[in-house]
This record gives C-alpha cells, sequence and structure tokens, in this order.
C-alpha cells in the first residue's frame, strides 16, 4: 500500500499552504465546480425539450403522488425514491415544464455536491473535467431532468464514494456517506448494493466499524420502505426479488456488451436488443472510456495516490456488470452509475497525458485530446437531439390518443387497458388495467366488471388482434393505434 493512502481510504501527499492561500484557493475550486453543474443544468434547459412529456416509466412514478391520473401499476423493482423526489411539484401541479426545469436544476445541485465530496482527494481542475465528462454524456443530459432513478444513484454513488475516502481525515463527512448510501437505496436498492460491496470490503479490511456503520445505516434508512413494502404487498422480500427478476426476464448469465452497445444510438429501452451496431463514430467512446479509466489507475500508482483511484474503479464495475452480465437486454441509464464514478479516474488519465511532469501542456498531445473531446462532444450532441425528437413524437401521439379517447367520451374516471394502456392512461387521466403481462393487476372479469360503470377503452397497434371479450367494440383510428370502446359506460 502506498505511504498516504491508508487503508485505501486517503492518499497523497499534501503541502500546508497558509489559511488565506488555502481559502482562496478552496473558494476559487468551488466557483470550478459551481461553474460545471450550471452549465450542466442550462445544457439540459436547452437540449431536453421541457415540453417533452412523460415517458412510460415517468408516468409511472409521477402518479404515485400525481394530480393528473391514478396511480399506475407499481411493479416490484421499483421504488418510490422517484416519486417523493418529484412530489413537490407533481402534488399539484400537472405542468410537466415545471417538472423538467425543477428536475434539472435539482440534477445540477446534486452533481456539484457529489463532486464536491471528492475535494481534496484530486485537484480541482480534474474534478472539474471529471464532472464536464459526465454531465456531457448524452445519456447524463438526456436522464438529468426526467423523473427517473438512474441519474440520482450516479451522483448518490459519487458522493458516497468520496466522503468515504476522507472520512479518516475528517470524521463528520461520514454523514455525506450515510447520505449517499441513502439516496441510492431510496432510487435503486439493488443498485446501492453493488455500489457499496467495494465499501464494505475496505472498511471491514481496515477495521473502520464507524464506515461499516454508516454504510448500513443508510442503505436501512433508503431502503426500509422498499423491504416493509415487500412483506405488506408481495408477500416477502424473497418473493418481490424473484418477482422484480421474472420481470427483467430472469436474472442469470447473459451477455448484454453488445445489447449495450446498440443502445448507445439513443434507445431508451432495447428490449428485445436486435437489429445491428451503431455506426463506430457512435459507440468509440464506450472502448475509449476503459482505456483511459486504466491509464487513470496507473497515473495514481505513480502518484503514491492508488486507493482512491482504485475504488471507484471497483465501484463502478460492481455496478456495471449486472447490467452486462446477468440480465438479457439493455437500457443506456443503467450504466450512469457507472460513468460517474469513471469520469474522475479519466480526467485524471487526461491531464497527464496532455501535460508533463512538470504540469506543462505538451501541445501535440493537447490538440490531439482537444480535437478528440471536440468530436465526443459533437457525436453526443447528434445522438440527444435524434433522443430527444424521437422520444418527443412518442409522447406527442400518447397525447393524441388521450385526446382522441375524449373526444370518445372516454373521461375521468376511465380505465383503459392493451398496447402502451400505462402512459395513455397517465395523459387521459384514467387508471390502467392488465389481465396479462409484467402489469398484471387486474383480471378480465374485472375490466368487463368496470366497463359497466365507467368508459373502458381497449388499445391495440393499428389492426392488431384485441383479446376475445373486445373483438364486437367498434374501432377508431388514433396515433399509431387503434381503440376499442366498451359499449356500456358511454352508451
Amino acid at each position: 500500500m502506498a505511504h498516504g493512502d491508508s487503508a485505501l481510504l486517503v492518499g497523497g501527499n499534501r503541502r500546508t499552504p497558509s489559511v488565506a492561500s488555502d481559502a482562496l484557493r478552496r473558494a476559487r475550486g468551488s466557483w470550478q465546480l459551481a461553474a460545471v453543474a450550471a452549465a450542466f443544468t442550462l445544457a439540459q434547459l436547452v437540449l431536453v425539450r421541457p415540453g417533452m412529456g412523460l415517458g412510460w416509466d415517468e408516468a409511472v412514478y409521477v402518479s404515485q403522488v400525481g394530480v393528473q391520473a391514478p396511480a399506475s401499476f407499481f411493479s416490484a423493482p421499483r421504488a418510490r425514491g422517484v416519486s417523493l423526489l418529484v412530489a413537490p411539484i407533481a402534488s399539484w401541479s400537472t405542468s410537466t415544464e415545471l417538472l423538467r426545469v425543477y428536475l434539472a436544476v435539482l440534477s445540477g445541485l446534486g452533481l456539484y455536491l457529489a463532486l464536491r465530496a471528492w475535494r481534496g482527494l484530486f485537484p480541482v481542475r480534474v474534478l472539474a473535467v471529471g464532472g464536464a465528462l459526465f454531465a456531457t454524456l448524452w445519456i447524463t443530459l438526456f436522464y438529468g431532468p426526467q423523473a427517473m432513478p438512474n441519474y440520482w444513484v450516479a451522483v448518490g454513488a459519487l458522493g458516497a464514494v468520496g466522503c468515504f475516502l476522507r472520512v479518516p481525515e475528517n470524521p463528520k463527512v461520514l454523514w455525506g456517506v450515510v447520505a449517499g448510501a441513502c439516496l441510492m437505496a431510496w432510487m435503486r436498492p439493488t443498485d446501492a448494493v453493488y455500489v457499496t460491496l467495494p465499501l464494505f470490503v475496505v472498511a471491514a479490511v481496515a477495521r473502520h466499524w464507524r464506515l461499516v456503520a454508516g454504510l448500513v445505516a443508510g442503505l436501512v434508512a433508503g431502503g426500509a420502505q422498499w423491504v416493509v413494502e415487500a412483506y405488506t404487498s408481495y408477500g416477502g422480500l424473497a418473493e418481490r426479488l424473484h418477482e422484480g427478476s421474472r420481470i427483467q426476464g430472469g436474472l442469470g448469465l447473459y451477455f448484454a456488451v453488445d445489447d449495450q452497445l446498440r443502445s448507445l444510438s439513443g434507445r431508451s429501452l432495447c428490449r428485445p436488443c436486435t437489429g445491428s451496431l451503431p455506426n463506430p463514430v457512435v459507440m468509440g467512446w464506450w472502448f475509449v472510456l476503459p482505456l483511459l479509466a486504466g491509464v487513470g489507475l496507473v497515473v495514481a500508482v505513480r502518484a503514491r495516490r492508488t486507493g482512491r483511484t482504485l475504488l471507484a474503479l471497483s465501484c463502478a464495475t460492481t455496478v456495471a456488470v449486472p447490467y452486462l452480465f446477468m440480465i438479457g437486454y439493455a437500457a443506456p441509464r443503467f450504466l450512469l452509475p457507472a460513468y460517474a464514478l469513471l469520469a474522475i479516474p479519466v480526467a485524471d488519465a487526461l491531464f497527464h497525458l496532455a501535460t508533463d511532469g512538470a504540469g506543462r501542456w505538451r501541445p501535440i498531445a493537447a490538440t490531439l485530446i482537444a480535437l478528440g473531446l471536440a468530436g465526443h462532444l459533437s457525436v453526443q450532441y447528434v445522438v440527444l437531439e435524434r433522443a430527444v425528437r424521437r422520444t418527443t413524437d412518442h409522447h406527442r401521439d400518447w397525447a393524441d390518443t388521450a385526446a382522441e379517447l375524449h373526444r370518445l367520451g372516454v373521461r375521468p374516471p376511465c380505465a383503459l387497458t392493451g398496447h402502451l394502456s400505462i402512459p395513455v392512461a397517465y395523459y387521459a387521466g384514467c387508471s390502467s388495467l392488465a389481465a396479462t403481462g409484467p402489469n398484471a393487476n387486474s383480471s378480465v372479469a374485472a375490466i368487463l366488471r368496470t366497463s359497466r360503470r365507467l368508459p373502458v377503452a381497449v388499445l391495440t397497434r393499428p389492426g392488431g388482434t384485441p383479446p376475445a371479450y373486445a373483438r364486437d367494440w367498434r374501432a377508431f383510428p388514433a396515433a399509431g393505434m387503434d381503440i376499442r370502446v366498451a359499449p356500456d359506460a358511454t352508451g
């Protein structure tokens, strides 16, 4: 173990500057990190349209606390963290634009706090560039202002690991470890466990029992509701985990690396993940990332601060492995926590490649890196623009279908079932019912009973075959689907 990296928790040789110069340096560093976070927030508001509408998963989370529609079926893998996060807005407003602005501001603040947790562990310029690298990925920009959990797991992981490394020299930072672990477990309990596995190992080997207790406290505080709900609504913790695995296609040994590559073209969900791989220009950064992370580890060894880099890389690995080798589909947002943890070692590697041992720029290397980053940012922007446009079009179709349902007399209180019934029901202000599939929350008999007292409609793909009970219901074309309205409750 390198000197100064005691128990893989802290490290680095430090000078002892004067109080005044230290305060000035810290203030300057804080402004750099704040500028990155502010630019991230602004980029979200400009590049990700606030009026994009809510997606399928967002509709589920927001409907739990919102005023626009009844609560959608809440499946076993989900956690209530996002619903609580959006409650200050969704509990009284139906404005998607206001919700997006609120989440963009919060995500910028979250990035700033997560980067601050690493102050003193790396030069501020490395933290700022690392934050910028993470913030400019199209995936980060796309999901920052969305009511989804993955970005919040990412900043929780980044903050928790940074605070974990600083606890031996500043015990008060333990609260940051608790808060980071709590945030992760609040959003996605299983991800929180994967991220913290290396932290538990390091803390136990170092016999730092306060750190162990802090991690446990954070996970318990964030995950307690999910565990209690497992017993009250799913038949127990084992049953909830089993049901979550079933909904995700059954956890096991899969090779989903190629699926993740396909999702890099801007696909929010790759299930089933078929088709050709994206253009190499689109996925090239994904192959460069682990190489630069390896360079960052070499740099850390030479700088006698191996522990902090190795721990970040370890946590990135443990949270990425399940999504690369244990599920049979992909979504780019699944790897956001890994990208956040890799960003700082990668930034450290870039500075090492672009400067000499005395900190002077290497003109040729710096120019090549700058050109590479410019090309990378261009690709990220193009993919983001396409993803936003495609998503906006889908959500607009759902809103148009909801308007057509209202015209046909299917107005709240009402219920929908069938193709895309969960998001369309949210837009229409209806309940969503399903007799089969991963979101089953009803039965055919219950749907028919409901149709005798409320307006009920079945949604199918254009020309699709409706359920047997709705085959004699009249069909109406809508935006990319057919609507069949039950005659009983609409006359």
